[in-house]
């Protein structure tokens, strides 16, 4: 999957109409700024897939624009007209310009690619079931993926091996706030004995695709859970035992006295 990132650098100046002079607020009636805009757009680090776009705008309107593409300077108005013809017909400015593709934006994306994009974070997957919100099957899994990266991840069904698109719904990627990202898809359907029903997650961190199959028995913590109750009546139920016991035996050793 292509992925689209901008690097930027901007560089802008002010202009007085009496003197050049970099302190000049931009709260003066009289004061103007220009700037310069680098932009890389591409879709892979490799130099056919980078476009680089140097853009000039005065007051926030862009004059004129270098494209790689294109291979020259545009104007968007008069001067912008005038000096893009001017600037097209200068040898060295025009080498400078198309080397910049390279000097400045492959520079860069293959840093930002060994730094970041070719990183992976490897996402953990949660199988389990919810209700369904509709009737039309009894049964709703949900599988759910958290925090891995990149944002691109495919997460599908197989019910004994196959696969299975119909009673599917899925999340968008849903971004946490820290670079890593989660998903959830649900599965409705209708148990049958002795099925499989696997969840199956491919990302850019796994190696082969990640299964998970669906335990319809009860989870550890519900078991756990049980156990402790358990444990409690037991231990109950061998307290009142031992009081009943204690009790009947004192019961026995009292003498009854007539009261007539």
């Amino acid at each position: 999957m292509g992925t689209h990132s901008h690097f930027i650098m901007i560089a802008s100046s002010l202009l007085h109409p009496k003197h050049w002079d970099s302190k000049v607020s931009l709260s003066l009636p009289d004061a103007f700024l220009w700037y310069y805009l680098d932009t890389c757009v591409y879709t892979s680090s490799e130099l056919p897939d980078i476009e680089y776009i140097y853009s000039l705008y005065f007051n926030k309107i862009e004059f004129m624009r270098f494209n790689s593409t294109v291979g020259k300077y545009v104007g968007y108005d008069k001067f912008g007209i005038y000096n893009a013809e001017r600037w097209n017909n200068d040898p060295a400015e025009m080498a400078r310009r198309r080397a910049d593709k390279e000097r400045y934006c492959k520079h860069n994306i293959e840093i930002e690619y060994r730094k970041i994009l070719d990183k992976t974070a490897e996402p953990s997957v949660r199988l389990t079931s919810v209700t369904p919100p509709s009737g039309r099957h009894p049964a709703m899994l949900m599988c759910s993926v958290y925090n891995f990266y990149p944002k691109y991840i495919s997460v599908t069904w197989l019910r004994d091996g196959q696969p299975v698109t119909s009673d599917v719904t899925s999340t968008d990627e849903l971004a946490n706030g820290d670079w890593y990202y989660q998903i959830h898809s649900h599965l409705e359907y209708t148990p049958r004995s002795g099925e499989k029903i696997t969840c199956m997650v491919e990302h850019a961190s796994f190696p082969s695709p990640e299964k998970v199959d669906w335990n319809p028995s009860m989870p550890q913590s519900d078991r756990n859970k049980i156990a402790t109750g358990a444990s409690g009546l037991l231990l109950g139920l061998i307290l009142s035992l031992a009081g009943l016991i204690y009790y009947k035996r004192k019961v026995r050793g009292r003498v009854l006295v007539p009261t007539s």
